[in-house]
């Protein structure tokens, strides 16, 4: 792991840490099975501002932000895509979810510049403790301890604790008792 923590500061220099941190991600992403899981959690509690040993991070994820936070016994599912994002402890993330840094990571109000050109605002996006986030959820607002997100779901505003919520966008189907 030795060579590619110092791969990695070498590159933050160059390009900045989150873009050596994406990087170096897209790298040990490909690495499979349990082996690749240590190796990448590992490497993400050096680097990131919280990275508990106990966080199992699966093939195919990329994290993009230096500020992420997993806590402990949180579950990243494959091919995952994270931002500025804070991941509760015994939190459960199926495969595909995408948390970007909050909802404003383009803007888009300038006519004359390329979209890619205009600056967006990163904001921390927080899961809660005990949380479960099905498939393929897309995430761009905080969700409360204990709260379950359906499949495929987007959240767009906050959802409050100890719900189950669904749909695009995603609304409170039940609370949990």
């Amino acid at each position: 792991m030795l060579p590619v923590i110092g791969w990695y500061y070498l590159m933050s220099q160059v390009v900045g840490r989150d873009s050596a941190l994406e990087g170096i991600s897209q790298m040990l992403s490909l690495l499979p099975g349990r082996c690749g899981n240590l190796l990448r959690v590992a490497f993400y509690v050096r680097v990131l501002e919280r990275c508990e040993s106990t966080v199992t991070i699966c093939f195919g994820t990329i994290l993009s932000k230096v500020g992420a936070r997993f806590g402990s016994h949180a579950y990243i599912g494959p091919y995952c895509q994270l931002g500025l994002v804070t991941i509760g402890c015994d939190t459960l993330l199926g495969p595909g979810v995408q948390i970007p840094s909050g909802p404003n990571t383009h803007s888009f109000d300038r006519l004359d510049i390329p979209i890619r050109m205009q600056s967006g605002a990163s904001q921390r996006v927080t899961i809660g403790d005990d949380c479960w986030l099905g498939a393929n959820s897309v995430v761009m607002a905080d969700i409360g301890n204990q709260s379950i997100l359906g499949a495929g779901s987007v959240v767009t505003k906050p959802l409050p604790e100890r719900t189950i919520s669904a749909g695009v966008p995603a609304r409170v189907i039940k609370t949990r008792q």
